[in-house]
């Protein structure tokens, strides 16, 4: 029996209801995720930062993620891998993100 196809487009759509506890923006529009990979055997591979090297968070937003994902049909796998290079900076939040920010009282 074959595997269902995973689209990107569903996996984003999981990926924008993980957020960062401590800033009320998913972390597709907060510029976190730095790659994306769906594999023929239905593994996905994430390539993510966070807001900072040494935030305490990194793996409940992972197992998150995972958990998350791991729900789509057809998924076998998900790994997902931090990187700090380059730094995440304010300048990566899409313009989504902003307004969202930006309704919560930030000025960006």
């Amino acid at each position: 029996m074959a595997k269902a196809k995973i689209s990107r487009d569903e996996v984003i759509e999981v990926l924008k209801t993980v957020y960062d506890p401590e800033i009320p923006v998913n972390i597709v529009d907060l510029g976190l995720i730095y790659g994306l990979e769906i594999r023929e055997d239905g593994k996905i591979y994430i390539l993510m930062t966070l807001t900072a090297p040494h935030c305490p968070i990194g793996d409940s937003i992972a197992f998150e993620i995972k958990d998350k994902l791991m729900q789509l049909e057809g998924v076998s796998d998900v790994e997902v891998e931090f990187t700090f290079d380059p730094p995440w900076t304010l300048d990566r939040i899409t313009d989504e993100g902003r307004e969202v920010l930006r309704t919560f009282g930030f000025n960006i």
